[in-house]
């Protein structure tokens, strides 16, 4: 096997493999970062190794073993170490320590991958930080490949995770899924996180490109692994077919000079069918079987989604539908990007009139002060309305506020076509 060959058979096990990994890693040594450690130890090897004895049968088992064998070594060499496996409850013998490694790590497997991420999103980080570890941890993704995503320095995304690492072992976060009323505030941070990382590939907030579709499908990965891991979780549902169904328009929502699509233009027949498919049945599952009980905002967000998937045209839109499930969302979230779509909803629906009265409240709002969207709402609502200078304005304002190029773009478009 040639040395490009055997790295890039050691790149794709790690991306399948990594996350299991450093999952029952951290599990055997308490700590997310020395996990990492070990497991990159591993990686090392076999990027020394597999060029010369080719991949094995059972490669994922193979770095297993090789991290095992890193953490045995440090065992014995290392005092404080040894304190550490002691105060876990981990009383090796020396004499047989691989076989007592092997006990712990094969107990309760299955479980390492939703440990990893409370640990990996839980709320003593910050944003930034949980989805960069997040990327880490679980996407198997390099330094490189999240700065890239998210155009940012390589050095501020490893800062970003040395100090997510430090901060965890300093207080003491334990790797375990959270019980009590503690668990649905993590679950929550969990959502967020991956929601965070879809939605940065769906529309970037910054750069040349509209779209990075590469994040989306890693969150969309990542939300069928906690569907799995919480099927009964309605909200993990809900997360799911709300990034499938919005994931169905990818083919559309880019035209062949690279720029932006808007909804009502783009051409229905090239989008994702399968995708729908799969997020209208996981919406179904999102939807609380107690019909008495509220349902969850990715729940009612991905109710939104659908009514646009399954409308054959733009024209077909059930745009009154689509105005009560943002009245609900309001209601649950209180959040004012909401009451902002909520306005174009009623915009569709009932005309540009009551909708600008809505957008015109949401400017008193100081979180919405420098929201691009905002301005090109306004700008659109203005236009409908004949009131072609101020629409001008609004556009303008929306493009000096946004920082992705491929939307100033289309808002300078549409303030020149006014």
């Amino acid at each position: 096997m040639s040395h490009s060959d055997a790295t890039r058979a050691v790149e794709a096990v790690w991306r399948i493999e990594s996350a299991r990994l450093i999952g029952a890693l951290s599990r055997m040594v308490g700590d997310v970062g020395l996990a990492e450690e070990f497991a990159q130890d591993a990686l090392v090897s076999a990027l020394e190794k597999w060029p010369e004895e080719g991949v094995p049968a059972k490669p994922g088992a193979w770095l297993t073993t090789v991290a095992k064998r890193r953490i045995l070594d440090r065992w014995r060499r290392d005092e404080r170490f040894q304190d550490r496996m002691v105060e876990l409850g981990r009383e090796i013998d020396e004499r047989d320590g691989q076989a007592e490694f092997d006990a712990v790590l094969e107990e309760d497997y299955g479980d390492d991958l939703l440990r990893l991420m409370f640990v990996c999103c839980h709320p003593v980080l910050t944003t930034q930080a949980r989805v960069a570890l997040t990327l880490r941890m679980l996407g198997g993704l390099t330094t490189d490949e999240i700065a890239r995503a998210f155009l940012v320095p390589e050095a501020t995304v490893a800062q970003r995770i040395v100090r997510a690492k430090r901060t965890l072992a300093k207080r003491n976060v334990p790797f375990e899924v959270p019980v009590g009323e503690d668990r649905d505030a993590r679950v929550e941070s969990v959502l967020e996180v991956v929601y965070l990382v879809f939605n940065e590939g769906y529309v970037a907030t910054s750069g040349t490109d509209w779209t990075r579709p590469r994040l989306s499908e890693e969150a969309m990965r990542l939300g069928r692994v906690l569907c799995d891991l919480l099927p009964k979780d309605h909200e993990v549902h809900g997360l799911l077919a709300l990034m499938e169904l919005n994931a169905s328009r990818f083919p559309a929502r880019v035209g062949p000079d690279g720029a932006p699509v808007s909804l009502d233009k783009q051409n229905r027949g090239r989008w994702d069918r399968l995708l729908i498919t799969r997020g209208l049945a996981a919406l179904a599952r999102s939807v609380p079987d107690d019909p008495g009980l509220p349902r969850g905002p990715y729940s009612l967000q991905a109710g939104i989604a659908a009514q646009h998937a399954v409308a054959p045209t733009a024209a077909d839109t059930d745009w009154s539908a689509i105005a009560v499930l943002y009245e609900d969302l309001v209601r649950t979230t209180r959040n004012p990007v909401a009451e902002l779509n909520r306005a174009v909803a009623v915009s569709m629906a009932l005309g540009p009139e009551p909708a600008l009265g809505i957008v015109d409240r949401l400017r008193e709002v100081r979180a919405m002060a420098d929201y691009p969207m905002l301005s090109a709402v306004r700008g659109d609502l203005l236009a409908r309305l004949g009131r072609a200078d101020e629409a001008r304005a609004e556009f303008e304002r929306a493009a000096r506020l946004t920082r992705n190029e491929s939307e100033r773009a289309l808002l300078l478009g549409r303030a020149g076509a006014v």
